[in-house]
């Protein structure tokens, strides 16, 4: 009996950790360069909005990102490898959607933010109508687990638009949209230690945040020197954040996080 409370008791994904935000910062931008490396670089979508590329580098993203998603629900336990590899996905998967809706579907930026962040607040309104919270703490079954990857995929892709708006439209450049983006997560950072602010506020916060701010160092790292990027392959920048992303996965200790009730905690 005491073995079952303790597994109940166990979450899916990991304990929010600084370890955690540094992967997921690595994992965002890798998202955004590995998607351009698929859809502009191989596809080349970047000089052809409408031939495709961005809707069938969508779909293989997708694919992968379902795949991931299946895998990290049916585990039994907590798998670092396994949800890494579904928050790469989530990423690479949210830079094509983003795209295609931006550019091949014509809704531009602006639109595209606005349609996806309403979709993000739908998503978590449905799941803490529906479970009571929407806490990371409590994704602990399959169902939970859905309401998770769906809000996350939002966040994911949401990110990618904010990040394009904020550096492209609003003339800030990769760079300074990037210190924009790093700005608010230190904000969001003070909010968590100097005042009593809901953590799971500041958690989704955070996640949001941390999208966008990836996707501009993403592109400041491969877009052109025209266009205030580095112009650095867009494919050994992947294999470089891969690199090291595997590699803090495996130095950085990958801990469940715990379940509420197994501190007596509320949301």
């Amino acid at each position: 009996m005491k073995d079952d409370v303790a597994t109940a008791a166990v979450s899916k994904i990991p304990e929010v950790t600084l370890g955690f935000w540094i992967i997921k910062i690595l994992a965002t931008t890798l998202g955004e360069t590995g998607g351009d490396a698929v859809t502009m670089s191989m596809l080349h979508a970047d000089k052809n909005a409408q031939n495709g590329g961005y809707l069938i580098g969508t779909a293989i993203f997708l694919v992968l990102f379902i795949a991931a998603v299946g895998a990290q629900i049916v585990a039994k336990k907590f798998n670092p490898w396994i949800y890494w590899t579904a928050i790469v996905a989530s990423t690479t998967v949210g830079t094509t959607m983003a795209d295609f809706a931006d550019r091949s579907l014509g809704i531009g930026y602006s639109g595209g933010s606005a349609m996806l962040l309403a979709l993000l607040a739908g998503s978590l309104a449905l799941w803490r109508w529906s479970e009571g919270s929407v806490s990371v703490d409590t994704v602990a079954t399959p169902r939970v687990e859905a309401f998770y990857w769906v809000t996350i995929l939002f966040s994911q892709t949401l990110g990618t638009a904010l990040g394009d708006w904020m550096a492209d439209t609003n003339a800030l450049g990769f760079g300074s949209g990037a210190l924009v983006f790093a700005a608010a997560i230190a904000v969001v950072a003070a909010l968590y230690f100097l005042t009593d602010v809901s953590r799971v506020l500041l958690f989704w916060m955070a996640f949001i945040l941390t999208r966008p701010l990836g996707a501009t160092v993403g592109d400041l790292l491969d877009k052109p020197h025209a266009l205030g990027g580095l112009a650095l392959s867009r494919t050994y920048a992947s294999i470089f954040l891969l690199v090291a992303i595997i590699a803090l996965i495996g130095i950085i200790p990958q801990r469940p996080g715990r379940h509420p009730a197994a501190q007596g905690h509320k949301d």
